[in-house]
Parts: structure tokens; sequence; C-alpha cells
């Protein structure tokens, strides 16, 4: 995860004014290792900047994944994308249940495409995402299966 500092640094570098809602959704964005989605982003930023929009909020969160700064996570079980401020190659682990997002840093070297399995695609970078049920929801499932 880069420094709060080092985000605004490449916007910088990017010709980006440094306006108070760019910097605010940045500082969100480094404080939350959770991976939050636009929806998440938004209920954080009204709450310091209530006129906000979530338009601002979610194209910000775009100029951000186009610049390299974060990179989108799709999560499939809850039908959206989520954001992560961790920009170098690396995998996840999601919670099927619960929805929590964690990193695995790990590379997978077997998961290299040959020439042909590209079919001609430049691969930009690659991410895996295990899904699964983490350890508190796979005890609270269990209690629940204990009380009937």
């Amino acid at each position: 995860m880069e420094s709060l500092e080092t985000l605004l640094s490449v916007l910088r570098q990017n010709h980006l004014k440094i306006t108070p809602q760019r910097r605010l959704i940045l500082e969100i964005l480094v404080d939350d290792a959770s991976h939050p989605t636009v929806d998440q982003v938004y209920q954080q930023v009204i709450t310091v900047m209530p006129n906000v929009s979530r338009t601002t909020v979610y194209n910000t969160l775009h100029e951000l994944v186009a610049l390299g700064v974060l990179i989108e996570v799709q999560d499939m079980g809850a039908g959206g994308g989520r954001y992560d401020t961790n920009a170098s190659q690396h995998h996840h682990l999601l919670c099927t249940h619960c929805h929590t997002l964690l990193d695995i840093e790990r590379d997978f070297p077997e998961l290299e495409l040959t020439p042909v399995e590209a079919c001609g695609y430049r691969i930009a970078r690659h991410q895996v995402t295990f899904y699964g049920v983490c350890p508190c929801c796979q005890q609270a499932l269990a209690s629940q299966e204990e009380s009937i």
C-alpha cells in the first residue's frame, strides 16, 4: 500500500489538481485495507463533505485506476468492483458469506499463459481470487446449524 504523500505525488506528476475531494478520497483509501466499494467510499466521504456527489467519488476512483494508483478487484459475490491501493501484482481471498477481501502476497508462476493460450493478447496483469468461507463465518454457520 502506498502512502498518502506518494499518491498525491502521482496526481501532481500527472498534472491533476489536489482538490479537497480527491485528497479526502485518497485519505480514506490509504486508511482502509478492506478494499471498499464505491458506495462505501462515498458513505465515508459524505460524513466529512456532505455535498460531494456519488459521481465525483466514482469518477475519482476511475481516474486513480487509470493512473495505476488503484486496482479494481471484481467481487462476484457482492456484484461489483472494490478498490485496492496495493497496485503491485498480488491476488485475493474472498469470503462468499461476509465479503471480506484479503490480499495474498504470493505469485503463481504456473498461471503464465503460452502464446497460443493468450490468443494474441498482450497480458498487462493478472489477478486470481480464491472464493471460500472465512473462519468466522464458518463458525457462525456451524452455530446456526446447531441451533436448528
